[in-house]
């Protein structure tokens, strides 16, 4: 159906128009296009040509992406969700809550799967459209509403009425074939005030007029006021959870956490850096960054800048001790100011696509 006919622009149309958004800029169907159909940053096969200084410093920039059990658990619950939803019409799907606290990869295991949905959906041969949405902060229906219209390049008018944006926008998606719905930062609404309960009664609505499955994303959810009242009971009686979390160092004979560490290592792309060094630094490392897996893929991956910038081309302590992490790292009770100098993946296993194809897989 083409935008001439419903006077709306189709997907098509509007990733077009969309052409000179910011390629980080997912919450844009042409951003996430090209987000999910970029190449994932890999380590140097073997008996590669060895690459540039400039092509190193942008790889460990962005780095590959480590799969987490959170993942793994996120994808596996979405194939169920979305295969138990496919054909109900009449009431809402059900929908899935992703929370934990910040920095443990809530917003990654999202992407991740919904880039692994756009390129191979579940129980489908072709690829199904997905949206990224965010809430802004102290939003209200209209400007949530209005962030589903700027994914899809819906016009948005100062003359449109709720109701007519939210026609717009539920025809759009219907019509686009949208199946999964990421929404993030969903912690910034508050059904207390007057204006986050009318936005959360849109997501309700939303929910039972446009045909996907919905996926919210946020910190530590279940603490905040999205889960109380009756509209915090709706939305439990109908979501799913999945948590992230810190990986602990030791969970009875395992080690998650140098598992994770040894992942990162090995994609490394420094000419002189000795495997191992970072696994056999891993109780430091645990302590640097409590285990939350943002702030470890944060200090490895600057140390390796820097590593790179100072011509050493290897990381060590002495390379980590320089990294100055997030306030919240580097304030945490676990790390002891004297433990460090004052300054002034792709993981081994079944791809997060498979997960989504065959449940059965550990």
């Amino acid at each position: 159906m083409s935008s001439a006919s419903t006077g709306i622009p189709t997907t098509t149309d509007t990733a077009v128009g969309l052409a000179e958004e910011a390629p980080y800029a997912v919450d844009t169907w042409h951003g996430f296009q090209a987000f999910a159909t970029a190449p994932a940053p890999a380590p140097p096969a073997p008996g590669a040509p060895e690459r540039s200084t400039e092509e190193r410093l942008a790889y460990h920039s962005a780095f590959v992406t480590v799969r987490t059990p959170a993942i793994d658990t996120l994808a596996l619950t979405l194939r169920r969700l979305m295969l138990l939803g496919r054909y109900q019409r009449t009431t809402a799907r059900p929908s899935l809550i992703l929370t934990g606290p910040a920095a443990t990869g809530k917003t990654t295991a999202l992407l991740e799967v919904g880039r692994a949905c756009h390129l191979a959906p579940p129980g489908n041969e072709q690829p199904v459209p997905v949206a990224y949405v965010l809430v802004p902060p102290g939003a209200s229906a209209k400007a949530l509403t209005a962030g589903f219209a700027r994914y899809l390049g819906i016009p948005v008018t100062a003359r449109m009425t709720q109701a007519q944006l939210m026609q717009a926008v539920c025809h759009t998606y219907n019509t686009a074939g949208v199946r999964l719905v990421l929404i993030d930062e969903i912690h910034r609404l508050n059904p207390r005030t007057t204006t986050g309960a009318e936005a959360a009664d849109l997501l309700k609505d939303l929910t039972d007029r446009i045909g996907a499955t919905f996926v919210y994303a946020g910190i530590d959810v279940t603490g905040t006021a999205l889960f109380s009242g009756v509209r915090g009971a709706q939305l439990a009686a109908r979501a799913s959870l999945v948590e992230t979390g810190a990986l602990p160092a030791r969970l009875g004979t395992r080690r998650p956490f140098t598992d994770l560490v040894t992942d990162l290592e090995a994609a490394l792309d420094l000419q002189r850096h000795r495997p191992g060094t970072l696994a056999r630094h891993a109780p430091y490392l645990h302590q640097r960054t409590a285990g939350r897996i943002g702030s470890l893929s944060r200090l490895i991956r600057e140390a390796a800048l820097t590593a790179i910038l100072d011509g050493t081309e290897r990381i060590t302590k002495t390379t980590l001790d320089g990294v100055r992490l997030d306030h919240q790292a580097e304030t945490h009770p676990a790390l002891r100011p004297h433990s460090r100098r004052q300054t002034g993946p792709v993981k081994t296993g079944t791809p997060v696509t498979e997960r989504l194809r065959n449940p059965q897989q550990q």
